[in-house]
């Protein structure tokens, strides 16, 4: 197992070298640069990050909000005249990926100015967020020397980048997570949370750590939960992303 700091870059498709370094991109023929692709990782000998991996199960309540988004949509835009049932239909359903889209920007924008704060830039965005954000886990874990973005690559064949992580002791792996929410009561975590951070701490090479998710609240402000995941937890998340790596790995020939 590899680590190294991960340049910026976008996370459009997930590929790491057998040295922990992201790459997203490859130089196109003609120009320019492109995602990276399968085929790609294949003859560059890259692994794919464990957000990759997880996408290869059903996620039963992102399925469901997104058949909401498309009714909502359906029942709020009105056919436009001799329009086409193809054309309609289209538009129903780039209008209900809207709302995930505006979602996934606010979310990204406020994950960056916490990820600034623990880099040692200064908050001009989101202080609110990043205070609630930052209270929450020292009140859970005290006082560390964060890392934040810590990319890697395992012998096992899958990469990734941590949000924050700390080896002290047995360390400590924590993934920042954005959502609207009011009531943090109701806010707990599922089973894709749980593989990724299982598999976060092999492969960073802190397989005894403690794991947690910081739910951010995107429309309360300073609202922040922390989840952490027991042992018992970490160990069947472990064993559950195994299987899922495994299925990944014969389903596209690339181990």
């Amino acid at each position: 197992m590899l680590q190294a700091s991960a340049p910026r870059a976008s996370e459009s498709n997930h590929w790491y070298t057998r040295d922990g370094v992201p790459q997203y991109t490859v130089e196109a023929k003609k120009g320019g640069m492109r995602n990276t692709t399968l085929r790609d990782a294949r003859v560059m000998n890259l692994v794919p990050s464990v957000t990759t991996i997880l996408n290869v199960a059903a996620k039963p309540a992102l399925t469901a909000w997104l058949q909401q988004q498309v009714l909502l949509a359906a029942l709020t835009l009105p056919r436009r005249p001799d329009e086409p049932e193809k054309d309609y239909v289209e538009r129903i359903i780039s209008d209900s990926k809207e709302q995930g889209r505006s979602a996934a920007d606010a979310g990204t924008d406020i994950h960056a100015s916490i990820q600034g704060f623990y880099e040692g830039g200064q908050v001009t965005k989101h202080k609110e967020h990043v205070d609630g954000c930052t209270k929450a886990i020292e009140n859970v874990f005290g006082e560390h020397k964060w890392v934040s973005e810590r990319s890697f690559a395992h012998e096992l064949g899958f990469g990734g980048k941590c949000d924050l992580f700390t080896p002290d002791g047995d360390g400590i792996v924590v993934d920042v997570k954005t959502k609207e929410f009011t009531d943090p009561d109701k806010i707990g975590g599922y089973d894709e949370h749980l593989m990724q951070l299982a598999a976060y701490r092999v492969g960073l090479g802190v397989p005894n750590a403690r794991c947690a998710n910081v739910f951010v609240s995107r429309n309360v402000l300073g609202l922040a939960v922390v989840k952490e995941w027991s042992l018992d937890e970490l160990n069947e998340g472990w064993e559950m992303f195994c299987h899922l790596l495994a299925f990944w790995q014969i389903k596209n020939s690339h181990k």
